[in-house]
């Protein structure tokens, strides 16, 4: 591997690391990512733990959380069927939006859930702020929904088209 390709596996993985942080997972969750999207080969989890200075036990946790959320899967390999060996899923950003997707859902449905608990103890005077507030988030959340569904339906044309090229 020449420097530049050593920096930019670094940089790759500082980044992906520093992304999933920012978005309240594990850092080595991202390093995991982006170490097999790096890859050209699927990576044994000696591989991986070796190539991130990590121990087995950490990265094997994550490396299930990863194929949990879809983001990762078993590879087979020729040179080691004792071994499980590890790549990114084809659809890796995609699942991930997908994911994403979820939670959003998951807060649609809080909001809805809160807003009619609400609702029916609102004849107390302070209940009209939250309520509002949960109608807000509501409103919020299906509109996320919205704009989640209508770019994944934008994103299967685009990768569609990306397949036939």
């Amino acid at each position: 591997m020449t420097n530049a390709e050593e920096r930019i596996r670094k940089e790759l993985i500082q980044r992906f690391g520093d992304a999933y942080k920012s978005f309240g997972l594990n850092k080595l969750m991202g390093h995991v990512v982006a170490l097999l999207i790096y890859a050209p080969e699927p990576l044994s989890l000696t591989d991986i733990a070796k190539a991130l200075g990590r121990s087995k036990g950490p990265v094997s946790q994550i490396l299930r959380r990863l194929r949990d959320h879809k983001l990762v899967r078993k590879a087979w390999s020729p040179e080691d069927n004792r071994k499980d060996f590890y790549e990114i899923e084809p659809e890796i950003f995609e699942n991930a939006f997908r994911n994403n997707l979820e939670l959003i859902k998951n807060n649609t449905r809080l909001a809805g859930q809160l807003k009619e608990k609400v609702a029916s103890a609102k004849k107390v005077n302070k209940m009209d702020v939250l309520f509002n507030r949960m109608v807000e988030m509501e409103t919020f959340y299906k509109l996320m929904e919205k704009h989640h569904r209508n770019f994944l339906s934008e994103w299967i044309s685009e990768r569609n088209k990306m397949i036939k090229n």
